[in-house]
């Protein structure tokens, strides 16, 4: 049985990382000021944070039903079968979507909805092909994937309240007390949502309470305080030099983990909390063992 992997570029993984990993990412579209462009396609990490500093009027979206059908029948010609895992059902409509159309390929497509969005998205994705290489069936991954959809936590804190409020998250005169007192609120991933976690008054502080967050979920939720059988990794927007000392400080207090990724956080995630955000995640292995991590 040949198995493919479909994503989204909300995982993070670009067309160029997909290529090389051999798995198929449909890039997600953006509406800015009236145009729509494709992530990684039209509309690279630099344009798209010089057109959200600039002030433009940007939304997400979703891929046109014929787009994805289009890339599935495309696929369903060199394979036998698809595990297509796209962003969240909380977050997105775009699962939705996916399961609807997955209706009329008589099984041989199996959407997955794990409730991951970004960096624990991408893992997921990778956890997926392991799985098909090791000649899972689909649905057999999929099954796998929604059961250990809520084995993973991102927490967030971030530069500005601006983007919050223009996306209405936080009123306005929150927004600017806020800006007046430099509060650097943490925000938390677990599954469908982004919510509110905790506040801090630097950066500092910030990390501090996104170490001890994750310290707790390895501890009480994992049973794996030293994560040993927990992937880390790190996200940014528009912040890597942060990022790259954040992930020398998580080595340092989690030396059994292996290899911690840093990546840029997915421009869904980005358009609504803005540049200078540093993140933190935690996702449990699959199997219980390490491999290495493109």
């Amino acid at each position: 049985m040949k198995t493919a992997v479909v994503t989204d570029s909300n995982s993070g993984i670009t067309q160029k990382e997909g290529a090389a990993l051999g798995i198929f990412v449909l890039p997600m579209p953006f509406m800015i000021d009236g145009e729509t462009y494709e992530e990684d396609i039209s509309l690279t990490q630099d344009e798209f944070y010089g057109r959200l500093k600039e002030d433009a009027d940007i939304s997400t979206s979703q891929p046109s039903p014929e787009t994805v059908m289009n890339l599935w029948n495309r696929i369903l010609e060199d394979y036998d079968e698809i595990i297509h895992i796209p962003m969240s059902s909380g977050l997105s409509s775009s699962c939705q979507t996916a399961l609807m159309l997955a209706e009329d390929y008589d099984g041989r497509v199996q959407v997955a909805d794990n409730h991951r969005i970004s960096i624990t998205q991408r893992q997921a994705v990778l956890d997926a092909k392991i799985m098909a290489e090791g000649n899972m069936a689909a649905e057999e991954i999929r099954k796998e994937l929604e059961r250990t959809a809520a084995e993973s936590s991102i927490y967030i804190t971030i530069d500005t309240l601006k983007y919050l409020k223009r996306g209405g998250r936080v009123t306005p005169a929150a927004a600017a007390l806020g800006t007046l007192l430099r509060i650097k609120p943490v925000l938390q991933i677990q599954g469908d949502k982004l919510d509110a976690f905790s506040k801090a008054r630097t950066m500092k502080q910030a990390k501090s309470t996104m170490l001890a967050a994750i310290a707790q979920d390895l501890k009480n939720r994992f049973g794996d305080p030293e994560a040993e059988h927990t992937w880390i990794a790190v996200a940014h927007t528009c912040n890597e030099e942060a990022a790259k000392e954040f992930v020398s400080e998580l080595k340092e207090l989690y030396p059994k983990t292996g290899e911690i990724i840093a990546n840029p956080l997915s421009l869904s995630v980005a358009c609504h909390i803005g540049p200078g955000a540093l993140a933190v995640a935690v996702t449990r292995c699959l199997s219980g063992e390490r491999e290495d991590r493109a």
